[in-house]
């Protein structure tokens, strides 16, 4: 069964709160962040509303803009490549240590996380879709035995479900083809299947990697078109 997570401190919880505009939509790129403001939103004082935006800074979401104090950072096309390059390895270890240490625990507790899936998509909610994604993986990073793999990743986890938030919010297809994926991953680990886990696994991150780059350069594309429109024009 997924796990009870522990209680999170209050700057963990603007954080959250934060990213969650963010993937929702109601922090588009480039907006303003205003201290005021977003601890009014969030009913708490002005420190843990700093604190949280320095961490999202360190971590890539937001930055500072000249004259405008922090902003949310435009994605970057070359970063998210990156980043999923690095996951789809990370990820396919884990799947593959999952399937030779964990298969027994994955027949047992594996059908929940998928279960979960399911809702999430039957329900349309983009934030529990990019929950029940998030919970999968963190089952098989432990599963794996080695905790280095899933406290190497976290840091980027808000980036992630970022660039997920962005991509899902317009795609009615993929949610469907990642839990389907989920569960060919989840099978070979019960099976014991290692090489087929790791192969699976890393095919599923790429694979999604791909159609989010290539939409994110689309939308970067045109963002650039719309600016040289504009010089022209004036």
């Amino acid at each position: 069964m997924p796990q009870i997570q522990p209680q999170l401190t209050l700057v963990e919880q603007v954080v959250n709160a934060i990213v969650s505009e963010i993937v929702d939509g109601g922090l588009p790129s480039n907006a303003r962040l205003i201290q005021d403001d977003l601890a009014r939103a969030y009913g708490v004082s002005r420190q843990p509303v700093q604190q949280a935006l320095l961490l999202l800074r360190d971590r890539g979401l937001v930055r500072e803009a000249p004259g405008r104090g922090l902003i949310v950072s435009p994605l970057d096309v070359d970063f998210v490549r990156n980043l999923y390059e690095v996951r789809a390895m990370l990820d396919g270890l884990a799947a593959r240590l999952a399937a030779e240490h964990g298969a027994e625990r994955a027949k047992t507790e594996g059908p929940a996380y998928l279960a979960a899936g399911r809702a999430a998509v039957e329900s349309g909610s983009l934030r529990e879709q990019i929950e029940a994604d998030m919970q999968f993986h963190a089952f098989l990073n432990e599963l794996s035995g080695n905790p280095l793999i899933g406290e190497t990743t976290a840091p980027h986890w808000p980036y992630l479900r970022r660039v997920m938030g962005e991509v899902l919010r317009d795609d009615e297809q993929m949610p469907q083809s990642i839990l389907n994926e989920h569960a060919a991953i989840l099978d070979a680990v019960i099976e014991g299947n290692g090489a087929e886990a790791e192969t699976l696994s890393r095919h599923h991150i790429l694979r999604a990697a791909n159609v989010f780059v290539q939409r994110l350069q689309v939308r970067h594309d045109a963002s650039e078109d719309e600016l040289r429109r504009r010089r022209i024009r004036r």
